[in-house]
């Protein structure tokens, strides 16, 4: 009769241990396809430039615009003309103020040295 208890016991205990081990493991695997599909919408895991933009895309001389700009995978980010110190970002916005059209180029560089570039026209209305 003990035998039979410390036998059912055990069968008890292994599939208890198992369970918990079959939901960690289905825990583990959804964790990472969400990391997986995040790590997607964020652009993957290459270089790539994911936005860059103005908003307005046409100003009044004398008024501002927004530029925005997203990378992917970047090491380094410059933006030219110059505005200001900028660093790899997923979303990252600043504000300039042109007097004339302004064409501006962001350049995106990985660890490896590949890079990327983006350029728009900014309008300015006179």
């Amino acid at each position: 009769m003990a035998a039979v208890a410390l036998i059912y016991d055990g069968v008890v205990f292994y599939s208890r241990w198992s369970g918990e081990r079959n939901a960690e493991r289905t825990k583990s695997s959804e964790e990472a396809e969400q990391a997986r599909k995040t790590l997607e919408m964020l652009g993957g895991d290459g270089l790539r430039i994911t936005a860059f933009y103005a908003s307005p895309g046409v100003i009044r001389r004398g008024s501002h615009a927004t530029v925005c700009y997203g990378v992917s995978g970047a090491k380094l980010v410059r933006i030219e003309p110059a505005v200001e110190e900028i660093r790899p970002a997923v979303n990252h916005c600043l504000q300039v103020t042109p007097r004339k059209d302004t064409e501006y180029k962001l350049t995106a560089e990985d660890a490896v040295g590949h890079s990327v570039s983006q350029s728009f026209v900014l309008r300015v209305a006179r």
